[in-house]
Protein backbone atom coordinates (compact mmCIF):
# COMPACT_ATOMS: atom_id res chain seq x y z
CA UNK A 1 0.00 0.00 0.00
CA UNK A 2 1.73 3.71 -1.14
CA UNK A 3 0.78 6.67 0.34
CA UNK A 4 -1.45 9.47 -1.41
CA UNK A 5 -1.18 12.79 -0.32
CA UNK A 6 -5.12 13.27 -1.04
CA UNK A 7 -5.52 10.39 1.00
CA UNK A 8 -2.99 11.22 4.24
CA UNK A 9 -2.74 13.71 7.05
CA UNK A 10 0.27 13.84 8.98
CA UNK A 11 0.12 13.71 12.64
CA UNK A 12 2.53 14.76 15.52
CA UNK A 13 2.09 13.20 18.57
CA UNK A 14 2.95 15.13 21.47
CA UNK A 15 6.49 16.61 21.05
CA UNK A 16 6.25 18.82 24.28
CA UNK A 17 8.83 21.28 25.79
CA UNK A 18 9.31 19.22 29.00
CA UNK A 19 8.96 16.13 27.40
CA UNK A 20 11.53 16.54 24.61
CA UNK A 21 14.71 16.79 26.34
CA UNK A 22 14.21 13.28 27.87
CA UNK A 23 13.70 11.97 24.58
CA UNK A 24 16.30 9.98 22.91
CA UNK A 25 17.37 11.35 20.10
CA UNK A 26 14.85 13.77 20.17
CA UNK A 27 16.69 16.80 17.63
CA UNK A 28 16.08 13.96 15.08
CA UNK A 29 12.83 13.43 15.85
CA UNK A 30 11.89 17.08 15.78
CA UNK A 31 13.95 17.64 12.79
CA UNK A 32 11.91 14.89 11.18
CA UNK A 33 8.19 16.45 12.45
CA UNK A 34 9.87 19.62 10.85
CA UNK A 35 10.60 18.14 7.57
CA UNK A 36 7.37 16.47 7.00
CA UNK A 37 5.30 19.36 7.97
CA UNK A 38 6.92 21.42 5.21
CA UNK A 39 6.53 18.74 2.88
CA UNK A 40 2.88 18.71 3.72
CA UNK A 41 2.33 21.81 3.47
CA UNK A 42 3.72 21.98 0.38
CA UNK A 43 1.37 18.92 -0.68
CA UNK A 44 -1.70 20.44 0.86
CA UNK A 45 -1.41 17.50 3.35
CA UNK A 46 -3.29 18.30 6.83
CA UNK A 47 -1.41 18.79 9.59
CA UNK A 48 -2.40 17.96 13.12
CA UNK A 49 -0.43 17.67 16.43
CA UNK A 50 -1.67 16.92 19.85
CA UNK A 51 -0.48 18.20 23.18
CA UNK A 52 -0.80 15.42 26.07
CA UNK A 53 -2.12 17.57 29.24
CA UNK A 54 -0.41 20.51 27.84
CA UNK A 55 -0.49 22.37 31.23
CA UNK A 56 2.12 19.47 32.96
CA UNK A 57 3.98 18.85 29.85
CA UNK A 58 3.94 22.04 28.28
CA UNK A 59 3.20 23.47 24.66
CA UNK A 60 4.41 21.71 21.62
CA UNK A 61 8.21 22.77 21.27
CA UNK A 62 8.70 25.99 19.39
CA UNK A 63 10.58 24.67 16.11
CA UNK A 64 7.11 22.94 15.23
CA UNK A 65 5.05 25.20 17.62
CA UNK A 66 5.95 27.68 15.34
CA UNK A 67 4.87 26.16 11.67
CA UNK A 68 0.97 25.14 13.43
CA UNK A 69 -1.99 27.35 13.45
CA UNK A 70 -4.06 26.98 16.93
CA UNK A 71 -6.75 24.98 14.99
CA UNK A 72 -3.93 22.28 14.45
CA UNK A 73 -3.07 21.35 18.05
CA UNK A 74 -5.76 19.27 19.52
CA UNK A 75 -5.37 18.61 23.41
CA UNK A 76 -5.81 14.89 24.98
CA UNK A 77 -5.89 13.73 28.33
CA UNK A 78 -5.85 9.85 27.15
CA UNK A 79 -2.88 8.57 25.77
CA UNK A 80 -4.71 7.48 23.11
CA UNK A 81 -5.67 10.97 21.09
CA UNK A 82 -8.67 8.56 19.65
CA UNK A 83 -10.43 7.98 22.65
CA UNK A 84 -10.88 11.79 23.20
CA UNK A 85 -14.29 11.71 20.99
CA UNK A 86 -13.88 15.44 19.81
CA UNK A 87 -10.54 14.30 18.20
CA UNK A 88 -11.96 11.03 16.69
CA UNK A 89 -14.65 13.39 15.21
CA UNK A 90 -12.50 15.72 13.90
CA UNK A 91 -10.55 12.87 12.00
CA UNK A 92 -13.61 11.54 10.70
CA UNK A 93 -14.29 15.25 9.30
CA UNK A 94 -11.27 15.54 7.62
CA UNK A 95 -11.89 12.38 5.84
CA UNK A 96 -8.30 10.83 5.45
CA UNK A 97 -7.87 7.30 5.82
CA UNK A 98 -3.81 7.51 6.04
CA UNK A 99 -2.62 8.62 8.79
CA UNK A 100 1.32 9.36 8.81
CA UNK A 101 2.79 9.32 12.67
CA UNK A 102 5.85 10.80 13.96
CA UNK A 103 6.13 11.96 18.03
CA UNK A 104 6.75 10.59 21.29
CA UNK A 105 6.59 8.50 23.59
CA UNK A 106 6.64 5.73 20.82
CA UNK A 107 5.40 3.36 23.73
CA UNK A 108 2.76 5.16 25.15
CA UNK A 109 0.75 7.62 23.14
CA UNK A 110 1.84 6.83 19.62
CA UNK A 111 1.48 3.10 20.16
CA UNK A 112 -2.12 3.96 21.68
CA UNK A 113 -3.12 6.35 18.90
CA UNK A 114 -2.27 4.21 16.34
CA UNK A 115 -3.15 1.24 17.68
CA UNK A 116 -6.75 3.05 18.13
CA UNK A 117 -6.86 4.07 14.44
CA UNK A 118 -6.18 1.06 12.80
CA UNK A 119 -8.98 -0.14 14.60
CA UNK A 120 -11.09 2.82 13.37
CA UNK A 121 -9.97 1.53 9.72
CA UNK A 122 -7.63 4.00 9.24
CA UNK A 123 -3.87 2.97 7.59
CA UNK A 124 -0.85 4.10 9.66
CA UNK A 125 2.18 4.85 8.45
CA UNK A 126 5.05 5.24 11.48
CA UNK A 127 7.94 7.75 10.89
CA UNK A 128 10.91 5.69 12.09
CA UNK A 129 13.53 8.39 12.65
CA UNK A 130 10.46 10.81 13.65
CA UNK A 131 9.43 8.70 16.57
CA UNK A 132 11.08 8.83 20.10
CA UNK A 133 11.04 7.32 23.76
CA UNK A 134 13.11 7.72 26.67
CA UNK A 135 14.11 4.41 26.17
CA UNK A 136 14.97 3.14 22.35
CA UNK A 137 14.09 -0.09 23.72
CA UNK A 138 10.57 0.86 24.37
CA UNK A 139 10.66 2.26 21.02
CA UNK A 140 11.72 -0.77 19.22
CA UNK A 141 9.07 -3.16 20.88
CA UNK A 142 6.01 -0.64 20.47
CA UNK A 143 7.00 -0.53 16.58
CA UNK A 144 7.44 -4.19 16.83
CA UNK A 145 4.35 -4.61 17.99
CA UNK A 146 2.40 -1.77 15.51
CA UNK A 147 4.22 -3.99 12.72
CA UNK A 148 2.11 -7.25 13.70
CA UNK A 149 -1.39 -5.10 14.14
CA UNK A 150 -0.76 -3.82 11.13
CA UNK A 151 1.16 -0.53 10.99
CA UNK A 152 3.04 0.44 7.89
CA UNK A 153 7.16 1.31 9.51
CA UNK A 154 8.32 3.86 7.04
CA UNK A 155 11.09 6.54 7.12
CA UNK A 156 10.43 10.36 6.48
CA UNK A 157 11.79 10.10 2.28
CA UNK A 158 9.67 7.33 1.59
CA UNK A 159 6.87 9.76 2.71
CA UNK A 160 7.44 12.45 0.64
CA UNK A 161 8.64 10.54 -2.53
CA UNK A 162 4.99 8.51 -2.28
CA UNK A 163 3.43 11.63 -1.39
CA UNK A 164 5.18 12.98 -4.62
CA UNK A 165 4.37 10.27 -6.75
CA UNK A 166 6.69 12.11 -9.81
CA UNK A 167 9.66 13.72 -10.41
CA UNK A 168 9.67 16.95 -12.35
CA UNK A 169 6.94 18.58 -10.70
CA UNK A 170 7.15 22.64 -9.39
CA UNK A 171 6.70 20.49 -5.68
CA UNK A 172 9.55 18.09 -6.72
CA UNK A 173 11.99 20.79 -7.33
CA UNK A 174 10.43 22.56 -4.24
CA UNK A 175 10.77 19.83 -1.71
CA UNK A 176 13.98 17.90 -3.25
CA UNK A 177 15.97 20.96 -3.92
CA UNK A 178 19.53 19.90 -1.26
CA UNK A 179 18.66 16.23 -1.31
CA UNK A 180 21.08 15.57 -4.25
CA UNK A 181 24.39 17.66 -4.14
Amino acid sequence: MLLQASHSVLLIIDIQNKLAPHIHQAAKVVNTAQWLIEVARELDVPVRASEQYPKGLGGTVTPLAELLADNEILQKMHFSALKEESIKDHFAELNRQQVVMVGTETHVCCLQTAAKLLENGYQVFLVEEGLGSRDPQDKKLALERLKQAGAQIVSKEMVAFEWLEKAGTDAFRKVSKGWIK
